[in-house]
């Protein structure tokens, strides 16, 4: 009775779970992508040089370094 089940429900069954499975895939991606030490490194880089042209204040920039070290230190 399963493998009927399994086969009668296939038809809508199926692209749900495909469409499941990607949404994983990318949601994966994003989080390796999001907490990559490399790229938080980058944008650690990107805050000072935006501190020094002027651009934030130092308020804003320690708050945003604050959040990125304790993102880098979880990585760890």
């Amino acid at each position: 009775m399963g493998l009927l089940r399994s086969l009668l429900s296939l038809p809508v069954k199926g692209p749900i779970d495909g469409t499941l499975w990607v949404a994983r895939q990318i949601q994966d991606a994003a989080d390796k992508e999001l907490n990559d030490p490399a790229a938080l490194r980058k944008a650690l880089a990107a805050l000072e040089t935006q501190l020094l042209a002027g651009a934030i204040s130092e308020g804003e920039y320690d708050e945003a370094e604050t959040r990125l070290l304790l993102r880098i230190k979880g990585q760890t």
